[in-house]
């Protein structure tokens, strides 16, 4: 049964996406997509304004019980908001708010692993693989009766929605990936990189061990906080707002689930048979047709690559922006007001 929240009533309807929004975005195909650097725009909404999502909401999905927040008019155009490691729904706690007022139904789930969302079953296998988890969200959307959805990601998020977007882009009507284009394969995850890039990934490769994995069990917060830390060099975060999301990573499974994810991409364990097939179109590299914005931050401190790599995989509308100011890898929970824009720009 899914739990009613008072939140929804105290959001109220917005104004219109304006025609400013359509002409910024009118363009066509990936050989006019445009690169620019941009500020946040003038906020109506600082980082850390929105204290808490209120009641959450339960609602059993595929192999899942999911748990999830959700905002704005039930009949609004819907916007699926997806987070990454080590991270929660807390990334979009500024964004949805603003989206809600917009007139959008905002959904924002807890991904497999982390916050209330739980397996049904023990006997599940905890898989952590990329495909795993988008067939998770469309389930979520199945549940809740969303056909279609403009759909925003970062990190683990943002692969999860490139997926979709790959895969089934029936479902997706348009897309905000926060550092572009996230789809791995195993083949890929075996070559080596150059020193350096190797070095970025220093967790992947401690996550390959039983030290590794013990480790992360028993420091999971002090864990998360340094790639916090590493990741946004620039954010300025305090305890209170880490521990709101570090509470995400009491959950049962987010261990298995988080050592598994990096074991699987550098081709250490297997995945479920039901996914292969899902695996072998990603391998592929298949291009994203659906309406695109992608964003980085000037500061982010993760790995992730430059723009010019990705844009070539995006053959519909499509847009890259740079949030300036020091704004880091968490870009929606950073720079609420230029996540949010973004969404309302591709949507519309």
């Amino acid at each position: 049964m899914i739990e009613r929240t008072d939140l929804d009533r105290r959001l109220f309807l917005g104004a219109a996406v304006t025609a400013v929004a359509t002409a910024q975005f009118a363009m066509t195909g990936s050989a006019n997509a445009q690169s620019s650097t941009t500020k946040p725009a003038v906020t109506t909404i600082k980082p850390g304004t929105s204290a808490s999502f209120g009641l959450l909401k339960q609602i059993s999905a595929g192999v899942l019980n999911i748990g999830y927040a959700e905002l704005g008019p039930a009949d609004g155009p819907p916007v699926v908001l997806l987070h990454g490691w080590p991270y929660d729904i807390h990334t979009y706690i500024d964004v949805a708010p603003l989206l809600a007022a917009k007139g959008h139904r905002v959904i924002v789930p807890y991904l497999r692993g982390y916050g209330t969302t739980r397996f049904l079953s023990e006997e599940t296998m905890r898989n952590g693989q990329q495909s795993a988890i988008a067939v998770d969200i469309v389930a979520l959307m199945d549940a809740l009766g969303i056909e279609k959805a403009t759909i925003g990601g970062c990190d683990w998020g943002a692969r999860t929605a490139n997926i979709i977007a790959a895969l089934w882009p029936e479902r997706c009507k348009a897309m905000v990936s926060v550092s572009g284009y996230l789809i791995g394969n195993q083949q890929a995850g075996k070559l080596p990189l150059p020193p350096k890039a190797e070095l970025q990934w220093w967790y992947q490769y401690y996550f390959t061990t039983d030290r590794g994995r013990a480790g992360y069990e028993q420091y999971t917060r002090d864990f998360a906080k340094l790639i916090w830390q590493l990741a946004s060099p620039q954010w300025n975060f305090d305890d209170a707002i880490f521990e709101r999301s570090a509470a995400a990573f009491d959950n049962s499974d987010h261990v298995a689930i988080v050592v598994h994810n990096y074991r699987w991409r550098l081709g250490l364990v297997q995945g479920e048979q039901q996914y292969d097939e899902f695996e072998e179109r990603l391998a592929q590299g298949p291009v994203i047709g659906v309406p695109t914005i992608t964003l980085e931050g000037d500061a982010n401190g993760a790995p992730h690559p430059d723009a010019s790599a990705y844009a070539k995989m995006f053959t519909g509308r499509y847009a890259h922006r740079v949030v300036t100011g020091g704004i880091g890898h968490n870009l929606p929970q950073e720079a609420p007001q230029a996540f949010a824009d973004a969404i309302v720009e591709v949507d519309a």
